[in-house]
Order: structure tokens, then C-alpha cells, then sequence
């Protein structure tokens, strides 16, 4: 990875911060998105100090609203370089929240956001580029509804979760399959792993799955570990379409 720029939407907890900290040991130069000031200057002190010298970056955006994701777009593109895209950002919500431009909070998160954010990237990608969306086995078992995308006839926090990582994948597919010559298309599952996922979620339902991950997790070093760099280091075992689930 010397030499070679990373863009990781959603770097600064769980296994994307994890997989930017390991891919800036192996030389990677790290541009991610946060919303949360704070949060990205303490990723940002661990990057340094993985790899000191390299001009890491940050950008901030709230990655919920269509104008945020077309803004940072379009700031990610002036890089000179880009050599992976992570589309990693998401969250699960227990209640309905609609966003300012009417969508589902949920879909514009963990699917527009990559959608808007890949496709503004797409041109910018030479052959040899990789884009790596993370999805979840939660997707098995989820049908999309086409005439309630905004799940308005009714909401519960997981299934919506679930539909949301199944058009992260159908999204993926079609994407290797529209992608420049040389531009590969990957998605996969991290695991169940300790991170925030689910804080945002709130009361009985934000505790239960912290309690579920507290028994059954492993930590984001081994999720990055068995995934991320399997997809991002080893690149020739990495293939058009596959999906790590």
C-alpha cells in the first residue's frame, strides 16, 4: 500500500478506523469523512502517529443529506490519486427519522450516501482501483419494496437495517458490472464486531444490541483483519463481483 491513497467514508471508530490505522501502517496515505470534530482529530493523531510524515486528511460532512454527500464528493475528487474507496458509514436507527430531503434516514445513510459519493468518484478511478462497500449478513432474508423505499408503511429498526445492506449489494453488483476496465467492485461482511454500531438506536433496543455484541462479538482489529486488508492488500485474490459473506 506505500505510496497509495485510501478514501474511507466513516474512519473514526469500529473496524473503518481499525483498517485506516492498519492500511496507514503498510504506507497508505488515509482521506476519510467524519461528522463529529472531535472524533476525527483523535483519528487523525492515530494516523500520524501509524505513519508519521504522510499527509493524511480529513473532510467533514453529515453523510445524511444529499447536498453533504455531493459537497464532500466532489472535495474527495480533487485528489490526485485514488486508489481504494471504502464505503463504509452507517448506522442503525430503532425510530423513523426523515432526512431534509425526505428520505428514510437509514436508506440515505447506509445506501445513498455510497451510491452519490462512488458514483461522483467513478471517473476518477484508474485501472488497478478498488471500491469496497461494507455490508452484512443481515441482508439475508430482506426484500426491498420498491413502492416504500422510505419504509413509510412501517418502520422497525433492524429490517430496515437489513434492506438497506441488501441494496448495498445489488448497488455493488451492478457496479462491477458498470465499473471502468481495470476498477473492481467488492462488498463484504465484517462479522459481529464490538463497535458503536447501534448507539444511535437509543433505550431497550440500543442496550440489547450492545449486550448481543458483548457475547458474541470479536474486536474491529480481527473484523479488519479477516476482510479489509484480505480485500485491499492481497489484491490479486480480489475478484469483480465478489462479495465476503
Amino acid at each position: 500500500m506505500e505510496g497509495k491513497t485510501v478514501i474511507i467514508t466513516g474512519a473514526t471508530s469500529g473496524i473503518g478506523e481499525v483498517a485506516a490505522i492498519r492500511l496507514a501502517e503498510k504506507g497508505a496515505r488515509i482521506v476519510f469523512t467524519a461528522r463529529d470534530r472531535k472524533r476525527a482529530d483523535d483519528t487523525l493523531a492515530k494516523l500520524r502517529q501509524a505513519s508519521p510524515g504522510v499527509g493524511h486528511g480529513v473532510h467533514m460532512a453529515e453523510l445524511s443529506t444529499l447536498a453533504e454527500m455531493k459537497r464532500v464528493g466532489a472535495e474527495l475528487a480533487r485528489e490526485p490519486r485514488i486508489d481504494v474507496l471504502v464505503n463504509n458509514a452507517g448506522a442503525l436507527f430503532n425510530t423513523r427519522h426523515d432526512t431534509g430531503d425526505g428520505l428514510e434516514l437509514t436508506f440515505a445513510l447506509n445506501h445513498m450516501a455510497y451510491f452519490v459519493i462512488t458514483n461522483i468518484l467513478l471517473p476518477h478511478l484508474k485501472p488497478g482501483a478498488r471500491i469496497v462497500t461494507t455490508a452484512s449478513n443481515a441482508h439475508r432474508g430482506a426484500k426491498l419494496d420498491f413502492s416504500d423505499l422510505q419504509s413509510k408503511k412501517g418502520y422497525s429498526g433492524f429490517p430496515v437495517y437489513s434492506r438497506s445492506k441488501l441494496a448495498n449489494i445489488l448497488f455493488n453488483r451492478e457496479l462491477a458490472r458498470r465499473a471502468p476496465a481495470g476498477v473492481t467492485a467488492n462488498a463484504l461482511h465484517s462479522g459481529f464486531v464490538a463497535t458503536r454500531f447501534g448507539d444511535h438506536s437509543g433505550g431497550t433496543f440500543a442496550r440489547g444490541v450492545q449486550g448481543d455484541q458483548a457475547a458474541r462479538r470479536h474486536f474491529p482489529g480481527r473484523g479488519c483483519q479477516d476482510h479489509y486488508l484480505s480485500g485491499l492488500v492481497k489484491g490479486g485474490g480480489v475478484r469483480d463481483r465478489r462479495i465476503f459473506l
